[in-house]
């Protein structure tokens, strides 16, 4: 099971310069040597920011769904969940990330072959604490 651990973005917004061009994930293309303007990672990631958490991944139940181990989720607690959405789930006061499934009865789908489904059942204690928007990770 991929469990999370929540933490409130702190800080100003910072501004990193911007490669305007595009990047070729192919052929190497021609590469064109200009900025265009600058680009806060926390402005493009994060649209409300007093509802918006980040939580790090432990575990690997979602890696179907390109979530890996220490992972950074972008949690906006905002917004509604709806079917198919990536939440972050309190199931029975465990804090855990799985996509919500509403229909044909109501589970949290692991994306991961080797983790079982979590199916909610009138036993089940539920919150779905709020809905992925986001991952970061490092490469290093």
């Amino acid at each position: 099971m991929s469990k999370v651990t929540i933490l409130k973005p702190q800080g100003n917004y910072t501004n990193i310069p911007f490669y305007a061009g595009k990047v070729s994930a192919g052929f190497p293309g021609v590469v064109e040597e200009y900025l265009e303007d600058s680009l806060s990672l926390d402005q493009l990631l994060i649209k409300n920011r007093e509802s918006t958490f980040f939580a790090r991944v432990e575990g690997d139940s979602m890696i179907g769904a390109g979530v890996f181990q220490n992972d950074v989720l972008v949690i906006d607690r905002s917004l509604v969940a709806a079917d198919k959405d990536i939440v972050v789930a309190l199931v029975n006061n465990e804090f855990t990330v799985k996509r919500l499934c509403t229909r044909n009865g109501l589970k949290l789908q692991a994306e991961n072959p080797h983790y079982s489904d979590i199916v909610i059942t009138g036993e089940t204690e539920l919150v779905i604490w709020g809905v992925v928007t986001g991952v970061a990770r490092s490469l290093k």
